[in-house]
């Protein structure tokens, strides 16, 4: 008799744990997947035509509330947990509920899980949702392709549509965007890439990804999401942590695992963050990954006009996941609007009812308003909420050019975060040293 298995995902890892593991093996029997984190993923299937032939009829997707009553009904025996970005505790919260209800409890680790790439990977991975991976692997893209590498990034998955369409997915430009209906969240993590000139891939199967990826590129940057750690065996695996959230190195899954497994450290935000903060989360890196060669970095915030801002009365707009998963009550866009003299106007009176729910869910959000648009429904709440708040300006610190996607009628000015070196050689002198080991 197969051994039946549930997977606790939030359409990531857990169907490339899948794909990879469980898939071909005949076993064991993956009854059903569980939906957390991101609304609108239970109730779906997951498709035959991923799924593969041990599986016509596809696999329900259901929802991680009904764990127990999944667990008894279905006659599950090992509950494998396979999402990111949350707290050891909630990690053992979960096991509890499925020892409870009479099933093993495990999770997969980088062995089983890690594909082979035909040319090398560098991986960049943190300990928590909003460290800075973005501007570092897009610093990294710039770094490698002035020494003459063709660069493929990798992006980690974010499969909340079609999951057919999705299996492999390649963008170069906006258009691409738009054709596979990105979310604005995918948006955010796509969108800064095309503008720098990088060939993104993405989607829910990772072994043809990463085949399609280094076939036409010498060297493949992965540009992980939420904390996890790498879906490809990296070469140089750089690992942020941040000094803004000091004690954050050992308190989430996978994001010590992660840390403890780095090659190179960077303390990303060193600029902004106390001295004393810097030192004790570059020092806690050390400990847990003695053999990694520690950086500091600074992350500077970059706003369009500052004169603009001025005296102004503005609405921010920041990064959803860095709010919402990564626990920051407010980010960049809120740092830099203070910084050049704005008066903050709170959204949270006038949010549409699907912001009105997130800010709900998660309390320790601030006068900021998350970038969220995993549904037209949060994409319309989202321009309901800057239209109805009264501001004279919108300071926007999401990676997307927010004006272009939705209609806004107030001007818009962008903030950035960046990243910038610190130390020499720095992280440039560190994958000079990793390219001439090759």
């Amino acid at each position: 008799m197969s051994r039946r298995i549930l997977i606790l995902g939030a359409a990531g890892r857990d169907f490339h744990d899948f794909n990879l593991v469980y898939r071909d093996d005949p076993s064991v029997e993956v009854v059903a997947f569980t939906a957390a984190q991101i609304p609108g993923i239970a109730g779906r299937r997951y498709p035959p035509e991923l799924a593969g032939p041990r599986y016509p009829e596809g696999i329900p997707i259901l929802d991680e509330a009904e764990l127990e009553t999944i667990c008894r009904e279905r006659r599950i025996d090992e509950v494998v947990f396979a999402y990111s970005d949350v707290t050891h505790e909630q990690v053992m919260h979960l096991a509890s509920r499925a020892l409870a209800a009479g099933a093993d409890f495990s999770l997969l680790g980088p062995a089983r899980t890690q594909i082979r790439a035909e040319v090398p990977v560098i991986a960049v991975s943190a300990v928590r949702t909003g460290c800075g991976k973005s501007q570092t692997a897009r610093y990294l893209s710039g770094v490698l392709k002035a020494r003459g590498r063709r660069v493929a990034v990798i992006r980690h998955p974010m499969p909340y549509g079609d999951l057919a369409r999705q299996a492999v997915q390649r963008f170069a430009t906006r258009a691409d965007l738009d054709a596979a209906g990105c979310t604005v969240e995918e948006r955010e993590e796509y969108e800064p890439h095309l503008v720098g000139g990088n060939v993104v891939f993405a989607g829910v199967d990772t072994a043809r990804i990463v085949a399609a990826a280094a076939a036409e590129a010498d060297l493949i940057l992965w540009d992980g999401g939420n904390n996890d750690f790498p879906f490809i065996r990296p070469d140089l695996h750089i690992v942020l942590v941040d000094p803004l959230r000091p004690g954050h190195e050992t308190t989430h899954h996978p994001g010590e695992a992660v840390l403890r497994m780095a090659d190179v450290v960077i303390v990303a935000k060193s600029d902004a963050a106390p001295p004393a903060d810097v030192r004790r989360v570059a020092e806690a890196a050390q400990a847990l990954a003695p053999r990694a060669h520690v950086i500091r970095a600074a992350s500077p915030v970059r706003l369009d006009d500052e004169a603009a801002v001025r005296g102004r009365r503005v609405l921010v707009v920041e990064d959803g996941p860095t709010l919402t998963h990564g626990g920051m009550p407010w980010g960049a866009g809120h740092l830099a609007a203070l910084r050049a003299g704005a008066e903050i106007v709170d959204p949270r009176p006038f949010a549409g009812p699907a912001i009105r729910a997130l800010y709900t869910r998660y309390p320790h959000i601030g006068e900021v308003l998350p970038a969220t648009g995993y549904s037209r429904e949060q994409l319309d709440a989202l321009r309901q909420t800057i239209n109805a708040t009264p501001a004279d300006l919108v300071v926007s610190a999401t990676p997307i050019d927010l004006a272009a996607l939705i209609p806004v009628h107030k001007p818009v000015l962008r903030a950035r975060y960046e990243f910038a070196e610190l130390e020499s050689p720095g992280l440039a002198g560190a994958v000079d040293a990793f390219l001439a080991r090759r």
